[in-house]
């Protein structure tokens, strides 16, 4: 009876697309092993795959489910709608997580699939937030309706994707879908998932999941707060633990946690105790990548237990070391007095730490930008900075207030991936400020500052000195030799001659294909000539027979004494002022 009812049953596919972005050739970026996991990507699969699994267009139809990411698929318009046509001509195209920088490409893709007769629905950061923060549609937002795109504003839970299937299927799919009074709840919801096979087109094997969604703080220059909230929801370590068995089944066990600051999700112990469990009594190798804030280390136990649930890694949104700078960006949370305690509190349980550094805060200068990072480079023991260009994103309180006073942005939202500058700045142009990003990644990741890196690490027990080396290359190449952001980086850059931006001219295959090979070769010899001088450097440190007793100024104890001998404390007045305003607490955690 089932294998007689699978036979007859009609289909309707679902196609969710994440979109790439196009570099500055106009070329789609795009990898034969991509970075980062789409998270986007993975939420829509598993709710979608629910929906399929609950029949919701109906007992006689079977909803097929596809999931791509271009950052390291090909996207084939024709062929998927060929393969569409085949399946009975019924189907949605759904264009996923678009934020701001992909929103070109994504029309772009969407106008190839409405020339097939293919309905597409585009959802993400950028939709979400311009109609959450602006007044009146943006132009590029109207254009995409005129053209039939169906825009869907906020999460997909709570039965939202499944009345977008059905519209769909009944062919009365609205202009938009707006985001209700309230958002949904994620406890019990569908968890994040991916196809194996899937993930592995990514670099590292990680795939990603959210145990929650919100944060509670108010940066200026942060899309998250207004399109997911302030206020905070969570997934339970029930949850949890049936995404996290759920990969396992399929041999993947490294996971990016995606929310914007796990410190804040009021279920962290207890999602904490359950991956605990699952390591120290199942014997389960689960390793994890999450991203805190920099007060983290002040919550009872935290640090402790996250080392214990796996994770050998964690992002911090260090953005400056200017109190001025982050009291303009509304950075509250951030207290400079307390980054040396929290850094030093992450190595101590053998985590490795990024951090974020913004670049073009309005106090900035290129010469208070270098001095910075020198401070940072000798006072705290970070082992990966990376660095980002103060972007107006839509959907933040930045780009909302620029966009109500009228002051210039950059009109090519191609451009706004966190590596360009996009609006003007009062101490530099825009060129200055694009050569400063690239000063800031070779000032940081000077040979002599890697060999301390790596020097560092061999104390504390972080990474495997080759994983690090490698992470170091990737971070410095794809600022440097490949003009993106390491998170936007992959292993091998890969090109197709007629995947060009509309409006530039497709080039004659013949020059295409020999400047595509000088450039792989080129850009690789470069690469290898870093990695050699890195492996110079591991050769040195390794046979160091005192290596492991290594120390510097950064890994020093915090002592109050050190508020009047660190430049981090000393070098503007508004260090000194925030040294004024912690005393008084500092003395009491020095008494106790």
């Amino acid at each position: 009876m089932n294998a007689t009812k699978s036979i007859w049953r009609k289909a309707f596919h679902f196609i969710l697309i994440k979109p790439s972005h196009y570099d500055d050739d106009g070329y789609v970026i795009q990898w034969l092993r991509s970075a980062v996991p789409s998270n986007s990507l993975a939420v829509l699969y598993g709710l979608a795959k629910e929906c399929g699994e609950n029949e919701v267009l109906g007992a006689d139809v079977a909803l097929k489910v596809s999931a791509y990411d271009e950052t390291n698929t090909r996207i084939r318009v024709k062929r998927l709608a060929a393969k569409i046509r085949r399946g009975g001509g019924r189907g949605l195209v759904g264009l996923v997580g678009v934020q701001s920088n992909q929103f070109p490409r994504a029309m772009d893709i969407a106008r190839q699939f409405l020339a097939e007769n293919m309905p597409v629905c585009i959802g993400g950061f950028h939709v979400s937030g311009c109609v959450a923060m602006l007044p009146q549609l943006t132009p590029e937002i109207k254009e995409a309706l005129d053209c039939g795109v169906t825009l869907f504003i906020g999460e997909a839970e709570g039965g939202r994707l499944e009345q977008l299937l059905q519209d769909a299927y009944r062919g009365t799919l609205r202009p938009m879908y707006e985001a209700p009074d309230e958002l949904p709840s994620l406890e019990g919801a569908p968890g994040p998932i991916l196809p194996a096979r899937k993930i592995w087109r990514t670099a590292s094997g990680y795939t990603s999941f959210d145990g929650g969604r919100g944060c509670p703080f108010q940066c200026s220059f942060c899309t998250i707060i207004n399109v997911q909230g302030r206020k905070s929801r969570y997934r339970s370590a029930d949850d949890v633990e049936k995404i996290i068995r759920a990969n396992l089944a399929q041999r993947v066990r490294h996971f990016f946690v995606t929310d914007d600051n796990f410190a804040r999700n009021k279920n962290w112990e207890n999602i904490f105790d359950r991956l605990i469990q699952l390591r120290e009594v199942e014997g389960l190798d689960i390793k994890l990548v999450l991203q805190v804030d920099t007060l983290c280390h002040k919550i009872p136990n935290f640090i402790e237990k996250a080392a214990r649930a796996g994770v050998t890694r964690v992002f911090i949104g260090l953005e400056s070391i200017n109190p001025e700078t982050l009291a303009h960006a509304k950075k509250r949370q951030n207290r400079i007095t307390e980054y040396r305690r929290m850094v030093q509190a992450w190595r101590d349980v053998g985590t490795l730490t990024y951090a974020g550094y913004i670049l073009g805060f309005p106090t900035d200068t290129p010469e208070t930008i270098i001095r910075d990072i020198e401070i940072i480079k000798r006072e705290l023991p970070i082992d990966l900075l990376e660095f980002f260009c103060l972007t107006p994103l839509p959907g933040s309180e930045d780009h909302k207030n620029m966009y109500l006073r009228g002051t210039w942005m950059e009109p090519d939202l191609n451009k706004y991936d966190s590596s360009h500058a996009t609006t003007d700045h009062p101490h530099m142009s825009r060129e200055e400020w694009k050569e400063l990003y690239r000063l800031a990644w070779k000032t940081y990741y000077s040979p002599a500052h890697v060999e301390t890196i790596l020097k560092r690490a061999r104390r504390s027990g972080i990474e495997r000195p080759t994983v690090l080396r490698y992470m170091i290359l990737w971070f410095y190449g794809s600022a440097l030799f490949e003009n993106v952001h390491p998170l936007e980086g992959g292993l091998l850059r890969l090109k197709f001659r007629k995947d060009r931006r509309p409006g530039l001219p497709i080039e004659p295959a013949l020059a295409f294909y020999r400047k595509y090979v000088a450039d792989v070769i080129g850009k690789h010899a470069a690469a290898a000539k870093v990695w050699w001088c890195h492996r110079q450097i591991a050769r040195r440190i390794s046979a160091d027979p005192v290596g492991h007793s290594y120390t510097d100024l950064s890994l020093t104890p915090v002592t109050s004494g050190e508020f009047e001998e660190l430049d981090m404390f000393t070098a503007t007045e508004a260090a000194k002022a925030a040294v004024i305003r912690a005393r008084p607490s500092r003395r009491v955690l020095s008494a106790s």
